[in-house]
């Protein structure tokens, strides 16, 4: 992308674009560190919560679609700000179910207010980003990151002082609308990316959306696997202590955050395909190594590498798929979010299933083999022209 002057209107969208993924981040992050308090409250075990976390996964896969279509309709900043007023209710509803089917139900919607949320603000923050001038994309993904590790850090805390769930998440939500809403003023007009009314939103996804929606599911089902995996890993297998192990995983987002601070400048100089191609050379190589060796130092190094090989990956498929010819950025970002999240939920089982098949270590080379792919496949990470959508 070439640099240009920004347009302010863009300047004054780009700060609250990144509010509204950091709110996202810190929301999510807060609900995670907290899922042990609402599984309690119900009774449920831990077969019960995974059917809970599976209703939330499904909400969002499900959600997704319809998001995309009111972006493109409504356009994406009225369809984000609605979505993060239901994904904050949502978010301070959940924790008041009193038995397992009503928060399963609660889950489901949790998941769908959260899709959408996904896929609006990435539809916002691509049309920021044309405006602006310059690469940016990555930036907001990194400032859903940082938000995720200041949530859950905020989760913990509340959960050492014994604060009820019921009132940290409805206090978290409550804080997070009130700013998101202020910030989100801030926005490009309604109309900016808004299809013609005679237009159709519901519409069969080109083939040129494939490549990137394997890319997505490559990079997403590796980012599950390691938050699921790389603990057990460590702990069961390299015979890690449980504090220990617990690390891998944060040496992995920590990577992620700084690749996504990165990211956005390493796009202007190299150019996306150059990224991703590096990118999964790094995160095969440098995990294949962790892998050979199979120490607890070299499992750090891997999943680090892991981190900030795939870090800008995600940005990079999403800025491709928005300017992708005769199709509106709303729902090639709906089609490209949702097959990237299906890998994110089938990444875990699947590694768990190779697990049962060949042992752990055998089973994590397939995410030695998805940096291959997408070093392979970053040709089609190289945005296209598009001409301007019919506002």
């Amino acid at each position: 992308m070439s640099r240009r002057a920004p347009d302010p209107a863009a300047g004054r969208a780009r700060g609250a674009v990144a509010v509204i993924f950091a709110i996202n981040g810190i929301l999510f992050g807060s609900w995670a560190a907290r899922i042990p308090a609402v599984r309690d409250r119900v009774g449920a075990g831990d077969g019960e919560l995974g059917l809970v976390l599976a209703c939330i996964a499904i909400g969002a896969v499900l959600s997704m679609p319809v998001a995309g279509a009111l972006a493109a309709r409504l356009g994406s900043r009225r369809a984000t700000r609605a979505a993060l007023v239901l994904y904050c209710s949502a978010i301070a509803g959940v924790a008041l179910a009193p038995s397992l089917p009503v928060l399963c139900l609660t889950a489901l919607v949790v998941g769908a207010c959260a899709g959408a949320l996904d896929v609006t603000m990435n539809a916002h923050g691509v049309a920021v980003e044309g405006r602006y001038g310059r690469p940016i994309l990555s930036a907001f993904h990194a400032a859903f990151s940082a938000g995720g590790l200041v949530g859950s850090a905020l989760g913990a805390l509340a959960a050492v002082a014994g604060l009820d769930v019921r009132l940290h998440l409805a206090g978290m939500a409550l804080a997070a609308l009130a700013v998101g809403l202020l910030w989100s003023r801030r926005f490009l007009p309604g109309d900016v990316d808004a299809v013609a009314h005679d237009e159709p939103v519901l519409v069969r996804p080109p083939r040129a959306l494939l490549p990137l929606g394997i890319l997505a599911f490559s990079g997403l089902l590796v980012e599950g696997a390691a938050a699921d995996w790389s603990a057990v890993y460590l702990r069961d297998e390299l015979g890690s202590g449980a504090g220990t192990a617990a690390l891998g995983f944060t040496a992995f987002s920590v990577m992620m955050v700084a690749g996504r601070l990165a990211g956005d400048r390493l796009v202007e100089r190299f150019g996306p395909a150059a990224l991703v191609r590096a990118g999964g050379t790094v995160a095969a190589a440098g995990f294949a190594v962790a892998l050979v060796v199979a120490q607890p130092w070299a499992a750090f190094l891997g999943l680090a590498c892991l981190g900030a090989g795939l870090a800008s990956l995600v940005p990079i498929v999403f800025r491709a798929g928005g300017a992708v010819p005769g199709i509106a950025p709303g729902i090639a970002l709906a089609a490209v979010s949702t097959t990237g999240y299906l890998g994110f939920m089938v990444g875990p089982p699947l590694i768990g299933l190779l697990a049962e098949l060949t042992g752990l270590p055998t089973a994590l080379w397939l995410l030695v083999a998805l940096g291959v792919a997408v070093a392979a496949l970053s040709p089609t990470a190289r945005p296209r022209a598009q001409d301007p959508v019919p506002a």
